[in-house]
């Protein structure tokens, strides 16, 4: 509870006519970058390069934030570095909208960056699907809906269950803070985002402040799966009041745009609001919930009847969607758990952005609709969200590339995983503590994992 005053600009960052394509020769990279119809693109082709194309999905930058200078190719430059060297060609579009939740443009403006790739660079052997947070979202769907383009599929840190179930949480969080706390938050249609935002952040902060605040807040961020840690370089802290503190800084730093302008410009683009609560039991959203000891400890030190709260969620009016706002968000939001080509995801296991559970959904719509042999989940057991070190997204593409060469998947035990991460030089395992706001050295860290179901995966 020391590091309360904290500056929190790095939680932000991470959540954060037609030009003549030119290349340039640095060293033995060749740095093509350009701009596809609207699209800035960068694409980095290494003199030995070994014919595998990396296609970069970024994640969704905030529209309350500038747009980044850099155009990502991985998630760590260490990474970056280290496929450059291993002879990989990467490639990134920023998409025509950088910002907020582009992902219609994003699928054009990734497939025309890989026709140009084969046009000008050549068509390469074998490319792989790559995104990060709502990126992964955008690598699944190219991989779905253009198989003949890819030969395999990497995710970091994906919000898998899908845009609507992601958005649906937030409401959700929202639609608590309002029944049990009095915030007064428009939860859809907002006017002020501004003024939305800082109601939130008051409304959590002085939650925070107060044993009945607190369990109040557990349980709405509950019922999104936000964990109570977040500090990537210590385990989760024993006490209740600690576990909220950091809930609520998860709210404030990472989910604060969802009652802001990020909703906003979702339907605007949308068309309306494509999120709904109409039907939810919020009380078999919290029994399933990982997050449900924490509550019941929450409750019972402030001496409140949980059960009544829970009875105050079930009548409180509901919220609908429009149904086109709704479709909108299926068809830029909603990977299906196809595997036209073997999959690898990667998560942290206490996520407040894209909580663990999303691999759950995921894993639970390729048992339906995929082929459950084609998939490989890995967890890292840390804190923060897509917090990896290089050396545990180099072995994760290891792992997926001998997928591929040998046709059959190696071992993914967590003890085989962290003895080949941990052969990678130094440099290789860092993380970024946006507690402490330095890089830091850690371990590899692959664990066993069983996340519990996402509360708002959609039925099918």
């Amino acid at each position: 509870m020391a590091r309360r005053g904290l500056v929190f600009l790095a939680l932000l960052t991470i959540f954060l006519g037609l030009m003549v394509p030119r290349a340039s020769a640095d060293g033995p990279v060749t740095r093509y970058e350009g701009d596809l119809e609207g699209a800035r693109y960068l694409v980095l082709v290494p003199e030995n390069w070994n014919g595998t194309l990396v296609l970069w999905s970024h994640g969704m930058y905030s529209v309350a934030y500038p747009e980044p200078d850099r155009i990502a190719l991985t998630s760590q430059p260490a990474t970056e570095s280290f496929l450059l060297a291993q002879g990989y060609a990467l490639a990134a579009s920023q998409y025509r909208t950088v910002r907020g939740w582009s992902i219609e443009e994003a699928l054009t403006d990734q497939t025309r960056l890989h026709d140009w790739f084969t046009h000008t660079i050549g068509p390469p052997r074998r490319t792989i699907a790559a995104g990060e947070s709502v990126g992964a979202i955008t690598a699944t769907l190219l991989a779905e809906r253009n198989p003949r383009r890819f030969d395999g599929l990497m995710t970091f840190c994906g919000t898998l269950a899908g845009g609507a179930a992601h958005w649906n949480s937030s409401l959700d969080v929202g639609y608590a803070l309002n029944t049990l706390l009095d915030a007064r938050l428009q939860l859809v249609r907002i006017t002020d985002p501004a003024a939305n935002v800082g109601r939130f952040v008051d409304v959590v902060q002085a939650a925070t402040a107060n044993p009945g605040g607190r369990a109040r807040l557990a349980l709405a961020n509950a019922l999104a799966e936000i964990p109570g840690w977040l500090d990537a370089t210590q385990p989760r802290p024993p006490d209740v009041a600690d576990q909220v503190f950091w809930q609520g800084v998860w709210d404030r730093y990472y989910r604060a745009g969802a009652f802001g302008i990020d909703r906003a410009g979702l339907e605007q683009r949308a068309g309306g609001n494509p999120s709904w609560n109409v039907g939810v039991d919020y009380r078999r959203i919290l029994a399933k919930s990982g997050e449900r000891p924490l509550v019941e400890r929450a409750y019972a030190e402030a001496g409140l009847d949980l059960g009544a709260d829970l009875d105050r969620l079930a009548k409180a009016p509901r919220i609908t969607p429009d149904p086109a706002a709704a479709g909108y968000l299926a068809r830029f939001g909603l990977p299906l758990g196809r595997t036209p080509v073997p999959v690898l995801t990667m998560h942290t296991v206490a996520d407040g952005t894209a909580p663990a559970a999303h691999e759950r959904a995921y894993a639970e719509r390729v048992s339906r609709l995929g082929d459950q042999d084609e998939l490989r989940q890995l967890f890292v057991n840390r804190a923060g969200h897509c917090v990896f070190t290089a050396s545990e997204e180099i072995t994760a593409l290891r792992t997926l590339e001998r997928r591929l060469d040998r046709g059959h998947w190696p071992s993914t035990g967590p003890a085989t995983l962290n003895s080949e991460a941990s052969e990678l030089a130094p440099e290789h395992q860092t993380i970024f503590d946006i507690v402490g706001e330095t890089r830091v050295t850690t371990t590899p860290a692959f664990a066993l994992h069983s996340p519990p179901p996402y509360p708002r995966a959609l039925p099918f």
